[in-house]
């Protein structure tokens, strides 16, 4: 199976979905029916990669080694590599795969690892308990239409695998004072702009700090990713909104940033644990009269 999703699909070989991508990521999903006795190619990694096997078995060959694949392992590969798949015992499989260029991997691995040149040193290994929760929902990821999900994915299971593979456990971030003004700022820039297309890539270069080091100081702070307090902050003024005006949802919800209806109707119903009609209902202005 090939991971890396910037070239055409193969007609031999697996079919390809990109998801979403960013300057120095990506996400794509797999899907090889090739079986036994069916020629396997070599061929070669692009980028860096993580894919999480969802269905299917196969035989992955690398430079870190020979490997059987099957559903909740997680395939890596190192940028510049060679490798080959094949499927002695079985027809088919599927993959969810994340994609990095060397730079953003070789800042998070300074970071977790304090190696820059750090390398998979294994062909496989099986999915961590912090990444095993992330990588459940990437099972439905096609049907999640924002990147900032996707983006700030990549970035924790890259982080986790690679504190697991070196054998680092997770340090005790200090907040100093310079990344207490940093966050401050985001968040300001959050308040005053939620219904704009923030980005992991803009907020943390508006605020001078690298995603991977923003991401987890913004976590730290707030106990909330950066997409999922941009997420609660839009549904809190759509909220509002609802309550206080009689203008329809669908301008609500664009107006508040979300990019289709269904999404912002999924979103708030999880949130508040009913529709936005219902909430208006419950909370609006015709709401106060009946009582």
């Amino acid at each position: 199976m090939s991971t890396d999703p910037l070239s055409a699909n193969d007609p031999a070989g697996p079919s390809s979905a990109l998801l979403a991508s960013g300057m120095d990521w990506a996400a794509a999903e797999y899907v090889c029916t090739a079986g036994p006795g069916e020629r396997s190619f070599e061929e070669r990694h692009n980028t860096f990669s993580i894919a999480l096997v969802t269905e299917g078995t196969f035989r992955y060959r690398a430079q870190q080694g020979t490997s059987l694949l099957f559903p909740g392992a997680l395939l890596l590969g190192n940028f510049g590599t060679c490798y080959e798949c094949g499927h002695d015992h079985s027809t088919g499989d599927r993959c969810v795969a994340f994609h990095y260029s060397p730079a953003l991997f070789g800042e998070v691995a300074a970071s977790v690892t304090s190696r820059a040149d750090f390398t998979f040193s294994a062909p496989t290994m099986p999915a961590t308990a912090h990444a095993l929760p992330i990588l459940a929902t990437a099972r439905r990821a096609s049907r999640n239409p924002e990147a900032g999900w996707y983006e700030e994915m990549a970035i924790a299971v890259l982080g986790s695998v690679l504190g697991t593979m070196s054998g680092q456990p997770p340090r005790l971030q200090r907040l100093s004072t310079l990344d207490e003004r940093r966050i401050s700022e985001a968040l300001a820039i959050i308040a005053t702009h939620y219904a704009d297309a923030l980005s992991l890539e803009g907020l943390s270069t508006a605020v001078s700090m690298s995603k991977y080091h923003f991401l987890r100081t913004f976590r730290r702070v707030t106990g909330q990713s950066p997409h999922q307090y941009l997420l609660r902050q839009r549904l809190v003024h759509a909220a509002a909104r609802l309550a206080a005006t009689a203008e329809p949802v669908s301008a609500i919800a664009f107006d508040t940033g979300f990019g289709d209806l269904s999404t912002f109707n999924a979103q708030f119903r999880r949130t508040f644990r009913e529709t936005p009609t219902r909430f208006r209902d419950r909370h609006g202005p015709r709401a106060s009269l009946r009582r």
